[in-house]
């Protein structure tokens, strides 16, 4: 299947490993120009390599950091042209509880999960909107359906993350541009063996009693979804927030 994206410059946020990795991948593998952006300069270093530097360049960028972020379209469109496919991923806050967090957590979580996805999709939809074409994806947690515990931070900044993109999906559905989320349950990534006690055996093994599917996602699995959003084949989806959790979460 022709996905319609070869040429599209992508922008990919936490793309250096875990998800992110998967999606820039995937879009690769599409013929898309990619811009990968993560805090590391290595892992970037590393992906880059990987994919070819014909085919992506290394964006180093901290989400917490609204500087750089207002930086980071300007630079891309000078290197290699607007950015017509933007995808929204990051690591998520710290563990904890609703009230163990200081107000300071709080904000860094807001800049990081909200205000990020604003000030990147301010800078690139009005070109989209000229084009008539665009595509934005946010990579989010099943706790936008179903909080999960001790993740006060996550389940809350995530849920006005979409808030804040399903009402931009509205406004900028008639101009040829989707907005969609994906809400990840549990993938086969550093970050969530670090819930496990750094063990991904462990998570393996508490998915297959607790996952209908008996098993954790991969990143590559991720990636190929990602890829389908962003492509001409779902140019009538927009708006809406897809599990992808191996039948994870319980509530529609």
């Amino acid at each position: 299947m022709d996905l319609g994206i070869e040429g599209r410059v992508a922008l990919v946020m936490g793309a250096s490993k875990g998800i992110g990795r998967g999606i820039a991948s995937a879009l690769a593998a599409e013929g898309a120009r990619l811009a990968v952006s993560s805090r590391s300069e290595e892992n970037l270093a590393a992906l880059v390599a990987d994919l070819g530097s014909e085919q992506a360049a290394a964006y180093p960028a901290d989400t917490g950091d609204l500087v750089r972020i207002r930086e980071l379209p300007g630079e891309i469109e000078r290197d290699l042209g607007p950015i017509e496919i933007l995808v929204l991923n990051t690591g998520g806050p710290p563990r904890g509880g609703s009230l163990e967090h200081s107000t300071d957590a709080w904000e860094d979580a807001y800049q990081s999960l909200v205000l990020t996805p604003r000030i990147l999709a301010e800078a690139v939809v009005p070109g989209m909107r000229e084009r008539g074409w665009g595509r934005i994806v946010n990579v989010a947690s099943s706790s936008i359906r179903e909080p999960i515990p001790d993740l006060a931070l996550s389940n809350s900044t995530r849920m006005a993350a979409v808030g804040f993109l399903n009402t931009l999906a509205r406004e900028v559905a008639g101009d040829g541009i989707t907005v969609n989320t994906i809400a990840t349950g549990r993938f086969a990534t550093e970050r969530l063996a670090e819930g496990y006690g750094g063990s991904l055996d462990e998570a393996a093994r508490v998915a297959r009693d607790e996952v209908p599917a008996a098993r954790l996602g991969t990143p590559e699995e991720f990636g190929d979804l990602v890829a389908f959003v962003c492509s001409e084949r779902a140019a009538y989806l927009t708006g809406t927030v897809i599990p992808l959790d191996g039948g994870l979460t319980r509530s529609s």
